[in-house]
């Protein structure tokens, strides 16, 4: 079977992790974990970084940091993780979702605005596969209702938006850095504080509500509970593993984006043919290769197409729900329909796409899937 994923190992995980044992500190916020936060300061110009256990804890730190209260509207993409609205729900926010772009399953920005009432705080834009949202757009809008921006960048490691990295566009960024992801420590995560007025608090709510950081940096004399928070941070085993995959990113990248654009030349012709839609990638996005899929033109035809790849071995696999319709959200949802997230949730498949995934694997699954519509 060709698996869906397969975490990559650069080799360096292990003698990081006996270093970071042998330094007598792995509980968190040590040699390794600065290490982490310097590479995304210096390589991409983050004005702040912290390492967390999860993407979601990241959201939910930002939700913390929002200050949102029960009755505040969030709104949030419905064609998205459950992680990206349970991170503001957990403060008691509304979610109002959005329905995504007819050639995208990124956020349709062109609909943001008439989502606005007076109770609205944020925006969640969330950059499908690496494939940045207009943020020009999503600011302007943002500055004009000072409202805030959290990008759900959780896909999104070394991808741009008109030259700038997502994730440093909005007040905050939120990158996951688990084992599907193009980099990975197995489960992981990281807050990206872009405007200073929150770079403080996002300490304290990292080191469980307290002045601990600046304590160890020698700036009070003792340290205490000062705020809400919680452990977000993680050990310096999950950091010393992460910056093993950090040294090795551009050869990771180099090689993902290889077999991304592989499977885009390969199956042009179907997509001429219009039985099935390719990536579409807006003139001010880049492609980062962390996702391949194509969009059927009904479910029932993705629903053949994952049987028959299944026959030939080869594990594909559909994505998100779309969150307005889900069992925990639908009574609470306006009645809305968000007919893209929906055909999304229905018609888009995703493919293989993992580091070791060799030119004669990628070009059998391409034949395959050639194969198996040849008849349409």
């Amino acid at each position: 079977m060709i698996p869906f994923n397969k975490p990559f190992l650069t080799g360096k995980e292990t003698q990081y992790i006996k270093e970071a044992v042998k330094s007598g500190k792995i509980s968190g916020n040590g040699i390794f974990t600065q290490k982490c936060h310097e590479f995304f300061q210096e390589r991409y110009g983050f004005k702040k970084c912290l390492l967390t256990t999860s993407c979601t804890d990241a959201l939910e730190m930002a939700s913390i940091l929002c200050n949102i209260q029960p009755g505040d509207e969030v709104i949030v993409p419905s064609y998205t993780f459950v992680s990206t609205a349970n991170a503001f729900v957990l403060r008691g926010a509304k979610i109002v979702f959005a329905d995504s772009r007819e050639d995208h399953p990124g956020i349709d920005e062109s609909k943001i605005e008439s989502l606005i009432t007076s109770r609205t705080k944020v925006i969640v834009p969330v950059h499908y596969a690496g494939v940045a949202c207009d943020m020009d757009i999503i600011m302007d809008i943002a500055n004009r209702y000072n409202l805030i921006v959290v990008e759900d960048a959780a896909q999104s490691i070394d991808a741009f938006y008109k030259g700038k990295p997502l994730g440093g566009i909005g007040h905050l960024g939120c990158f996951s850095f688990h084992e599907t992801k193009n980099v990975q420590c197995g489960e992981g995560g990281m807050l990206v504080i872009n405007d200073e007025q929150f770079s403080k608090r996002a300490e304290i709510i990292w080191e469980k509500g307290t002045n601990r950081a600046e304590f160890f940096r020698g700036e009070v004399d003792k340290y205490g509970w000062v705020d809400i928070g919680s452990s977000f941070l993680p050990s310096e085993v999950s950091a010393a593993f992460l910056f093993a995959q950090l040294e090795n990113l551009d050869n990771i990248q180099k090689q993902r984006k290889k077999i991304w654009e592989s499977y885009y030349d390969g199956l042009k012709s179907n997509a001429e043919k219009n039985i099935i839609k390719l990536p579409f990638i807006p003139d001010y996005a880049t492609i980062n290769g962390h996702m391949f899929y194509i969009v059927f033109r009904n479910l029932a035809e993705r629903t053949n197409m994952i049987n028959k790849l299944k026959l030939d071995r080869i594990h594909s696999v559909f994505h998100y729900l779309s969150l307005h319709s889900s069992p925990f959200y639908k009574e609470k949802h306006d009645n809305r329909g968000l007919i893209n997230a929906d055909s999304y949730s229905n018609n888009l498949l995703r493919l293989p796409l993992f580091y070791e995934l060799n030119t004669t694997q990628s070009e059998f699954i391409i034949g395959k899937i050639i194969k198996h519509q040849a008849k349409i």
